[in-house]
């Protein structure tokens, strides 16, 4: 099963996958957003370091559930 297939099926079928590539795609609005807005403020700044944090960690546990579907084992 390829990449892109074997990310469809966990969308349907994994709900923690699902969260987490809503969570994802939603920090990388954020982050989109506030770099559009020119010189940041140091909150502005802090939130923008805390997104990355937060899409980071959304990608490796995506990709660790990946990893045990290929596997065989169940996420």
């Amino acid at each position: 099963m390829d990449q892109e297939t074997l990310i469809e099926r966990l969308t349907a079928e994994n709900e923690e996958f699902r969260r987490l590539r809503r969570e994802h795609q939603a920090h990388d609005q954020e982050l989109e957003a506030l770099k559009r807005t020119g010189p940041l403020s140091a909150d502005q700044q802090w939130r923008m370091s805390e997104l990355k944090k937060l899409k980071l960690m959304a990608k490796d546990r995506m990709e660790a559930i990946i990893r045990h579907a290929r596997s065989g084992v169940t996420a």
